[in-house]
């Protein structure tokens, strides 16, 4: 199999794992993604701050690998904080919908008691289909 890495121009280089891998097949599967920027830098501390930030890298692994949002097929959620996502619900769906667009993807959502950066308050992955355009 010629699985290929991906990994977006810029990007300070990811240390014992991929971004993104891609099939032969087409399929993406996008690692998990925090809040911070393309040198690793958290600039927002806030929950919406590093969703936003997150859904823009899932966005730029997935572009870099010939797709666009609305080939991104699942999306899975691990949050730090339960009652800080529920609490900004309507921010959620405007900065995703900024985002992404009106492309909801299969979701899941998991809270989880940490991230192995101490900054990241959630992490993203995502799988995608980027067909054989490549």
């Amino acid at each position: 199999m010629n699985h290929r890495i991906i990994h977006p121009d810029g990007w300070k280089p990811a240390k014992g794992y991929a971004n993104g891998m891609l099939s032969p097949d087409g399929t993406l599967y996008v690692g998990g993604q925090i809040g911070w920027t393309k040198d690793q830098t958290f600039v927002a501390k806030d929950f919406i701050g590093q969703m936003e930030q997150a859904l823009r890298n899932i966005l730029d692994v997935v572009t870099t690998a010939g797709g666009r949002a609305e080939d991104i097929l699942r999306l899975t959620w691990f949050v730090t904080d339960k009652t800080t996502y529920l609490a900004h619900q309507a921010e959620v769906g405007a900065v995703y919908r900024k985002v992404l667009g009106r492309h909801f993807p299969a979701m899941t959502m998991v809270v989880v008691q940490a991230l192995i950066e101490d900054e990241a308050l959630l992490e993203i992955e995502a799988t995608a289909f980027v067909g054989l355009r490549n």
